[in-house]
């Protein structure tokens, strides 16, 4: 059965975009291959798609006949006001478009999608939310980092590092105090004090941590340290949004799984 026949089987199960609707969609990690088939429905049905500095062209594609408004937003840069972005959803669902709202990750994991909702709620704007791969789990998941694993962890922390260093910080020390892996995200120019932070709230120096970039396309990349050295090897290697870095035992488990994945391709 080829892709196209299986998808066509399955479309008739797919909600259909009404105009005047804004949908809030995530596009996953990057690779077009983690996108759900709602979000892919959305696409060819779109009449207007604002979508974010992270999602990855290729996924534009799938969308022939749309607007396309890039309203990117990455920290430490100039970027469209979340202000300005509301704006535009609200006044393209009034002239009766199919508004898709396209974000990197899933829309309800640091992507502002419930301020957005909110938003259009209050401005009686039809919505829907569709889920994507939030980008940690992606990541972990394509360098082979278990989100959670028996005998490791019992919980996984997201936590984001935007505001490492300031009044609006996190409680590191708390966050360490757990023993459970913590996934930052926006930290990587926050580096040098969360590590820190973490260090002085009792983890080892030799915790484990990985660092990802670019995590599923083509470009990614992964720096395998520990939590006393990372800042200055992810410095070393040039590391540069956007990136992801994970604290923790499950980091251990890369090397374990992919020790026995070439030991298989030997045998």
């Amino acid at each position: 059965m080829s892709l196209q026949h299986a998808i066509s089987r399955l479309s008739p199960k797919l909600t259909v975009f009404e105009p005047g609707h804004v949908w809030l969609a995530g596009a996953g990690p990057g690779n077009p291959g983690a996108l759900t088939l709602d979000v892919v429905s959305a696409l060819s049905q779109a009449d207007a798609i604002v979508y974010d500095a992270l999602v990855d062209s290729s996924i534009l594609s799938a969308a022939e006949s749309a607007e396309l408004h890039f309203m990117g937003k990455r920290g430490g840069r100039i970027s469209a006001a979340q202000d300005d972005i509301t704006a535009l959803l609200i006044a393209l669902a009034g002239r009766k478009k199919r508004v898709l709202r396209l974000k990197g990750g899933d829309p309800y994991v640091f992507g502002r999608g419930g301020e957005e909702a909110l938003a259009l709620a209050r401005n009686g704007i039809p919505f829907r939310i569709l889920p994507g791969v939030t980008s940690a789990f992606g990541a972990m998941a394509s360098v082979g980092i278990p989100a959670t694993m028996r005998g490791l962890n019992k919980a996984i922390i997201l936590a984001t590092g935007h505001a490492a260093g300031s009044d609006e910080d996190l409680d590191w020390a708390a966050l360490a105090h757990t023993g459970q892996p913590i996934v930052v995200y926006m930290g990587l120019k926050n580096l040098e004090t969360i590590a820190a932070a973490l260090l002085a709230g009792g983890l080892r120096p030799s915790t484990p941590v990985a660092v990802i970039a670019s995590a599923t396309t083509a470009d990614e990349r992964i720096l395998i340290s520990d939590l006393a050295n990372v800042t200055a090897e992810a410095d070393a290697g040039g590391f540069a949004s956007p990136a992801l870095i994970i604290v923790g035992s499950i980091v251990s488990m890369r090397a374990e799984l992919l020790q026995f994945a070439r030991e298989m391709q030997s045998a």
